[in-house]
């Protein structure tokens, strides 16, 4: 199995040191995999009311975290394997705020969003374990701004583990 080291700061934006703070350990790779099967107990034990729930107003429900968690992995995964594969076209940003409404996740069951996104982890996962060492090490440009290929696969669980907390600490779910 390729083993992911954590990035230095200098390969990704200022913006995302946050997400990769929250990591422990040196190998990212593991926390992929561990990351998918804790967020789906976590959804499973959810009942689909509470998927409408916003901890307060203008934030997003249960069901839009959810899917923007999978548009955000998926975003991510592809710059990935644009970067990996050498390619070195500047890739844009997106905005998760114009995606949301637009993915109409509330009105989708809660259990075929977590499978959704099990879905795309799963993907992402096999991205990562299919590639060679050195393509880790690979850079392009998202945003305008330089990140390395293990940079994104960080960013990717950093990502998750910050929208898990707040699942747990905000909107109040357990599993």
């Amino acid at each position: 199995m390729i083993r992911i080291p954590m990035p230095n700061a200098d390969e990704y934006a200022p913006f995302y040191a946050g997400y990769v703070a929250r990591l422990e350990g040196g190998d990212v790779r593991p926390l992929l995999a561990s990351q998918a099967l804790s967020t789906a107990r976590l959804l499973a034990a959810t009942d689909e009311a509470k998927g409408l729930h916003r901890y307060a107003p203008g934030k997003w429900s249960v069901k839009e975290t959810i899917g923007h968690l999978a548009d955000a992995e998926r975003i991510f995964a592809y710059r990935a394997l644009r970067f990996a594969r050498a390619d070195g076209t500047a890739l844009p940003g997106f905005d998760e705020n114009a995606y949301v409404p637009q993915g109409r996740f509330d009105a989708r069951p809660l259990a075929e969003l977590a499978a959704e996104l099990a879905a795309v982890r799963a993907a992402t996962v096999t991205l990562f374990e299919g590639l060679p060492p050195e393509a880790l090490e690979r850079r392009g440009s998202a945003n305008h701004h330089p990140v390395s290929v293990r940079a994104l696969a960080a960013i990717i669980a950093g990502h998750e583990k910050h929208h898990v907390t707040l699942l747990r600490e905000r909107y109040g779910l357990s599993g």
